[in-house]
């Protein structure tokens, strides 16, 4: 799978616990975030890596 439909999965996951919990936003949103730079900056050291 590629990372776009990884976001969009975990994205609707987010989306659906918010609805649901409120009170939740500030602690989803700073993990998404988290994954998400994690993700982009490990698909760099990767592609990075294997042009070597």
């Amino acid at each position: 799978m590629n990372s776009s439909l990884w976001l969009a999965i975990i994205a609707i996951i987010f989306g659906i616990l918010v609805i649901v919990f409120s009170d939740l936003l500030n602690w989803i949103v700073g993990i998404f975030l988290i994954v998400w730079g994690l993700w982009t900056v490990y698909e760099k050291f990767i592609s990075k890596k294997d042009s070597e």
